[in-house]
């Protein structure tokens, strides 16, 4: 048989705005509707395959539904602007993809679709309506399924339902969903159905009788019935209600025979215009799905750019002689920059150069036998260079023993600091951001025949080219926006600086005692063994542990504890359930501890294992353009996730070891969070604890509990402990209440006592909420900035996570510019010193330095300088540090 899709539009197109996090083009259109609605459409075409696809919307225009009653929908909220915004834009989009929409004035597109599944019945097709709404399960038949879609963090399911999978689910036929409603009412809608009667007895009255009709004509017989669950009470509702549910059948049964020209041939499947498709997704910065739908721009006037802000064209060729290799690094010594593009293993080097006549040559190892020497001359500081993530191409130097000097700006960490939570910043979608163009993707270096001519975009020589005008372009475009929005001295004096130190770092990596986690691995396996014999026993049987339904059924079922959460596949399992079982079975002890040993073993001694490089270190990848907060991750792997509150986690630190001869020294802040929201709140109160000395959560307990410091207790230390650092995240009463085991109402006193004597504090957290949402974003001390669409949502979750981030990122963030300071102050210190001490790793607030012996006391003293003097605040910075024979030994 063949199949028709049919879209319910406006309820996909809500859920996609719902289920995906705010996303905006650069200037601010927001996308993230039509974004969801594209990837849920590719999911279900993947799955169906369908032969024809349509898609139905509804109109503002009142319905009869509306003259029938004045009430109905009458409680709805407008569509928020966010999304109305993006329903012309999605309208578009399905138009250039071939898919038909219909809507018609005074008819719902439920009804559209009601008539569009009967049209295809009597056509000999088989529908498939795509909804987030149950509304359409009236109609689902031998020829009609539906697919109930939902978005949830951005991950998509759908729940098929046939007849029979109705008829499971609801106890009656399909048809009958309609009657269901007239009873029950349906509050989205605003259908009043009879009032008194609930969900539970709705469903047993139509379980019962099929239709509304029929249950009416039963009336004097259903009190006496013993199988009824109807009572006098009941009966009267149903009695007085009896006009309401009427015209709740009438409101909400979906008419299939609106006047709708249609046939499903009209609806097949076609190709895409491409050329049209193509430049909305350039508008849209879709460049993902560009690749992902393979879309090409048209001929001139079919849909490509009418015009581009560069220009990818360049006259040059191959770089052939050491004669031609000298005049041009002479040549590039006098200018203000050239734009460099090299592949990853550095056999090939494409450089651009401006000026009345775009210039561009490549230099490729195979053709070029003074190729070493060119890269010594182009990577040499006395040529300004800019690129494109210029860290990872210092560290290709590094390992060619090349300089990593002269570089002036790269594009990447550029195109971060403006749009920090964009996640990608590759040279593909930067075009599309800013020039509304693709640029063209480089071809593998095979043969000379595979370069192609010169100018030709897929030609390798042709796209190194276009890419290196395109870092030429880019710095034009984006070294303005940096000076505009004042971040000249956090781009300049921070980001690209950090480049060297970063690479330096990835190149000399971390040694690891590989027999000692070897060791430590076996000692996991013997701990996991007897856990394993544990739970057996008391159990009784042997089962899965990793299975959450087996797991389920032994403690829920077998050993009957407690059920504290249930899902739609059985009972939860997870660490928060297994948390509030504890004490009350042995068995939930020792799960825990084999959950915990498992993850030691698998994540961390098997997964470090894995990457141990022949120099016996591991040799982490610091990413620099990921966090929107501009903290530095680590993967592959990654070692800033080394844990540390459990005591065998712990453990592991012991592995990280120096090179022979050597210690290592490990310093950190002193509560840098708390001592960076003193100053920027400007809370007198504590910068005074501060420069005081004393320790400042003993300083909040006296403050909150109204004792003497000399009278906090341990556990009132601990608590306010929890409110200090919790109000830098924005907590909520409840959440804090969670973290320190007490009730809400208490929670909420403390944070109450703490505001009365944080006056600054509190003030700060009204206001850098009101001026976020005046400006739009907010910055840290050094000019970071994050910008928040979400503070203007019209989603109360999303505004709140706005609100959050603002309180936040202006400490997580201008401690994270403090920590990169500090490395490039360290480092710089260490080589003006001409110690053999090198960094190995910054870990958030630490930092870890290998060293000679001999040169630990100077390290440890050196370290504490720079990291204490790299900002001048209201409050001293602290910073203590240790030197061991393990990551371990010197943390403590």
């Amino acid at each position: 048989m063949k199949k028709l899709m049919v879209i319910d539009g406006n309820s996909i197109v809500n859920r996609a705005f719902y289920g995906v996090h705010m996303l905006t083009t650069r200037d601010g259109q927001p996308t993230n509707a039509v974004y969801g609605f594209l990837n849920i459409l590719q999911k279900l075409i993947d799955e169906e395959k369908p032969d024809a696809l349509c898609c139905t919307f509804d109109l503002k225009a009142p319905t009869f539904r509306h003259l029938q009653y004045e009430g109905y929908k009458a409680q709805r909220k407008g569509m928020p602007e966010e999304l109305a915004s993006q329903m012309p834009i999605l309208k578009d989009v399905l138009d250039a993809m071939n898919i038909p929409r219909y809507e018609l004035e005074g008819w719902e597109a439920d009804d559209l679709i009601g008539t569009i599944a009967a049209l295809d019945a009597a056509a000999g097709w088989d529908t498939v309506i795509v909804t987030g709404d149950k509304d359409s399960l009236q109609l689902i038949s031998d020829r009609t399924r539906v697919k109930l879609v939902s978005t949830r963090m951005g991950q998509t399911t759908t729940k098929e339902m046939t007849p029979d999978a109705f008829r499971e689910a609801y106890g009656f036929e399909s048809v009958h969903m309609v009657d269901l409603k007239a009873l029950m009412g349906d509050a989205s809608d605003n259908i009043p159905g009879v009032k008194g009667i609930g969900e539970k007895t709705a469903m047993g009255l139509i379980q019962m009788y099929g239709s509304i009709d029929r249950l009416y004509d039963h009336m004097p017989d259903i009190v006496t019935a013993p199988e009824t669950p109807a009572r006098p009470n009941v009966v009267k509702k149903l009695d007085e209600g009896r006009a309401d549910a009427k015209m709740s059948y009438d409101l909400a049964r979906i008419h299939c025979d609106a006047p709708l020209e249609f046939s499903p041939e009209d609806a097949a499947r076609r190709d895409v215009n491409a050329p049209a498709l193509y430049q909305l997704f350039l508008n849209l910065e879709f460049s993902k799905l560009i690749d992902k739908m393979g879309l090409k721009p048209g001929p001139a006037g079919g849909g490509a750019p009418e015009e581009k802000t560069f220009t990818a064209s360049c006259t040059g060729g191959f770089l052939e002689s050491r004669g031609q290799m000298e005049e041009l690094l002479a040549h590039w010594r006098g200018l203000e920059a050239v734009n460099v593009l090299a592949r990853p293993d550095l056999d090939a080097v494409a450089v651009e150069w401006g000026g009345e006549e775009r210039r561009a040559v490549l230099a490729c190892k195979e053709r070029l036998d003074c190729y070493n020497d060119f890269l010594k001359g182009l990577f040499a500081p006395d040529i300004k260079k800019a690129s494109h993530n210029v860290k990872d191409l210092m560290n290709a130097l590094l390992a060619e023993g090349a300089s990593t000097g002269g570089f002036v700006f790269d594009t990447a960490l550029a195109a971060y600091l403006l749009a920090p939570t964009d996640g990608s910043y590759d040279l593909e979608k930067l075009s599309v951001t800013y020039f509304n163009c693709e640029a063209a993707k480089s071809a593998p270096f095979l043969a000379d025949d595979a370069f192609g001519p010169l100018g030709d975009a897929e030609g390798a020589m042709g796209a190194m080219f276009a890419q290196a005008a395109l870092i030429g372009a880019l710095r034009d475009a984006l070294a303005p926006k940096i000076e505009e929005l004042g971040m000249h001295e956090l781009y300049y004096g921070i980001e690209l600086p950090l480049c060297p130190v970063l690479a330096e770092m990835e190149r000399v990596g971390f040694r690891v005692d590989k027999k000692a986690l070897a060791e430590f691995g076996s000692m996991l396996d013997e701990r996991i063994e007897a856990d394993v014999a544990a739970i057996y026993e008391m159990a009784g049987e042997k089962f899965n542990i990793n299975s959450t339904q087996q797991l389920g059924r032994i403690l829920f079922d077998k050993l009957n504890l407690p059920p504290v959460k249930k899902t739609k596949t059985g009972y939860s399992t997870n660490a928060e359930v297994l948390e509030k079982l504890k004490g009350q079975h042995p068995i939930i002890d020792s799960i825990l501890e084999y959950r915990q040993y498992s993850k030691l073993k698998s994540t961390y001694v098997e997964g470090l294992s894995k990457v141990i490089a022949p120099d016996g270190r591991i040799h982490t990848s610091f990413q620099n353009t990921v966090t929107a907060t501009g903290r530095l991750s680590s993967t592959e792997p990654n070692l800033q996730n080394i844990p540390v509150r459990t005591e065998l986690g712990a453990e592991l630190r012991k592995m990280f070891v120096p090179a022979d001869d050597c210690v290592l020294v490990d310093a950190d802040y002193s509560q840098i969070e708390l001592r960076l929201l003193a100053h920027i709140a400007d809370d007198k109160t504590m910068q005074e604890a501060f420069k005081s000395g004393t320790d400042i959560h003993t300083v909040t307990a006296s403050q909150v509990f109204d004792v003497s410091v000399g009278e906090v207790s341990h556990e009132q230390r601990r608590r306010a402990k929890a409110v200090n650092f919790g109000i830098v995240y924005g907590i909520s009463d409840f959440s804090l209440s969670q973290d320190i085991g007490v009730a809400r109402w208490e929670a909420k006193e403390y944070m109450d006592r703490y505001f009365a004597k944080y006056h600054g504090v509190r003030e700060y957290m009204t206001d850098i909420v009101v001026k976020a949402k005046q400006d739009g974003f907010v910055a840290t001390l050094f000019g970071r900035r994050r910008w928040l669409p979400e503070l203007k949502s019209s989603n109360f979750n999303m505004r709140s996570f706005g609100e959050r981030v603002a309180l936040n990122m202006p400490i997580q963030g201008t401690a994270a510019d403090i920590m990169k300071l500090a490395m490039i102050h360290v480092h710089d210190r260490l080589k003006e010193e001409k110690l053999k001490a090198r960094l190995v790793l910054q870990v958030h607030d630490e930092l870890i330095v290998e060293c000679p012996e001999d040169e630990a006391e100077l390290v440890k003293r050196l370290l504490t300088e720079e990291m204490e003097r790299v900002a001048q605040l209201a409050v001293p910075l602290i910073a203590t540090s240790a030197a061991g024979r393990s990551w371990a030994d010197a943390k403590e």
